[in-house]
């Protein structure tokens, strides 16, 4: 599908998805990692690429949602809950939105039905450093 959106001499240049499952796990991990204490680099992370990243959780939450209960309990399931909490421990809740006007979810879904990670922000806010 992503080949087909593309200019043909492009298409060949495309051996896996973008988008994958894994790609997604590796975007979240990566976000959590950039949260957390000790983590630093010189690398540019604007607001966007946050928002970038909880796109990514999103589509997580879709495909874990289609899982048989096998596979949502088995290591998937078991990764996604540690990458969670340790977002949860590297953000606080931001009841007020305080970073709805920067950071919005791309299905338009009423507040009350957007995931936790959507109603928290980070401690440590590396789009400031």
């Amino acid at each position: 599908m992503e080949r087909s959106r593309v200019a043909p001499d492009l298409r060949e240049k495309i051996t896996a998805p973008v988008y994958s499952v894994a790609d997604r796990f590796a975007s979240w991990e990566r976000l959590v990692r950039r949260l957390e204490p000790g983590w630093s680099s010189d690398e540019f992370y604007p607001i966007s690429a946050y928002d970038n990243d909880l796109d990514s959780r999103d589509a997580l939450d879709e495909v874990m949602r289609v899982l048989t209960v096998e596979a949502f309990e088995g290591a998937l399931g078991q990764l996604l809950a540690r990458l969670d909490a340790r977002f949860g421990g590297a953000t606080l809740p931001d009841p007020e939105g305080s970073l709805r006007p920067w950071v919005r979810p791309t299905n338009e879904r009423p507040e009350e039905e957007l995931g936790e990670w959507r109603k928290r922000k980070p401690v440590r806010v590396p789009w400031a450093e």
